[in-house]
């Protein structure tokens, strides 16, 4: 009776095993169900409009909220700023465009053919000259031209100048002379550098300059026989002797012309562009700079001269300003009246007396 009860179990079993793949298939084919129509969601109420700021008397800000800038209107009128200060709610400033192409262009452009020319001019006149030499020997007795005091006002105004020069020569042109070769890494490092060093020791010139017009505006004074020296060139062409006092007609024009004018014009124009946080505008800060490199590249220009005149292109000349002594021959030569005033009295600078007479410089 057990194995007739095993047997129909294993039956159905069986049967159920065999009719699952039908179920299955009959799933699968069996259309979905429509889902029941869900409920129509209520529609929220609009919110009550807000209402739109209203501008603070003799505000520019535009009334709404979020309201994007239109792009293709903008202009130079000053707007709306929430940060204060000058200038600030000016987007753009056209003055900006003009100071980049002067900047760029003719100052550039033509500033750097006007530093080229003193240098080729000099370079033609001593290979055809050469430098100017004494005619009579040396007397070994020894005039004081400069004190202490003017050689160190003199060496830290000229240093610094030719410090100034340089780094702003890196920042005037570098991108043209510079960057090609060395590339923007080594350019930028440079840059860097100059721009630093022409900030810091800017304020040092200007401070050895004021000191150098004070020492020597008096001997700098024009003279009536300094009208002479002009139409000469001082002699330096013809070799001819012209007499002057302690600086000729052509030293007076550079401490005029590059001390007094284009050195204080540069003083000037650099504290404005050294010191921004002094509420200076921006289309200040832009002329002060146009004035500024033009000024340089004058100053630059003239100096040129002095330095030539003052190493190689005069015998004895850079010796004067080293150890503050010059031969007698030396200022009979160059500087006749006022040797003579020395010689008479009339002068603080004593005549010092050495051992022994040299060869003259031109020897």
């Amino acid at each position: 009776m057990l194995q007739s009860y095993l047997g129909r179990i294993g039956a159905v079993v069986l049967g159920a095993c065999l009719a699952m793949p039908l179920v299955a298939t009959a799933q699968q084919s069996a259309p979905p169900a429509e889902k029941a129509a869900a409920p129509a969601a209520t529609a929220p109420a609009p919110a009550p409009a807000q209402a739109a700021p209203v501008p603070a008397p003799g505000s520019t800000a535009t009334p709404g909220w979020n309201v994007p800038p239109q792009w293709d209107k903008v202009d130079r009128a000053p707007g709306y700023a929430s940060v204060p200060g000058r200038e600030t709610n000016v987007l753009i400033q056209g003055a900006g465009h003009e100071w980049r192409k002067l900047r760029n262009g003719p100052v550039t452009f033509y500033g750097g053919i006007l530093l080229l020319l003193p240098f080729a001019a000099l370079l033609v006149f001593y290979l055809w000259k050469g430098p100017i030499k004494l005619h009579d020997p040396l007397t070994g007795r020894q005039i004081e031209r400069f004190t202490n005091i003017q050689r160190t006002a003199h060496w830290t105004m000229g240093i610094s100048f030719v410090v100034l020069a340089l780094t702003g020569i890196v920042i005037l042109f570098g991108k043209h002379i510079i960057l090609p070769w060395l590339g923007h890494a080594g350019f930028a490092w440079i840059t860097i550098v100059g721009k630093n060093l022409h900030n810091f020791v800017g304020p040092l010139f200007i401070f050895a300059l004021v000191v150098f017009i004070l020492l020597f505006v008096h001997d700098n004074l024009p003279k009536a026989y300094d009208l002479a020296w002009f139409p000469k060139f001082g002699g330096m062409l013809s070799g001819e002797h012209v007499p002057s006092g302690k600086f000729n007609a052509g030293e007076k024009a550079l401490f005029w012309g590059l001390v007094v004018v284009l050195c204080l014009t540069l003083s000037a124009t650099g504290l404005i562009l050294n010191f921004p946080n002094w509420n200076q505008g921006r289309e200040a800060m832009q002329i002060a700079n146009l004035v500024h490199g033009v000024a340089a590249i004058f100053a630059m220009a003239m100096a040129c001269f002095h330095i030539y005149l003052g190493t190689v292109g005069m015998k004895g000349a850079f010796q004067a300003m080293k150890t503050g002594l010059v031969d007698e021959t030396w200022a009979r030569e160059h500087h006749q009246y006022w040797y003579e005033d020395v010689k008479a009295g009339n002068r603080p600078e004593k005549v010092i007396a050495t051992s022994a007479a040299q060869p003259a410089t031109g020897d």
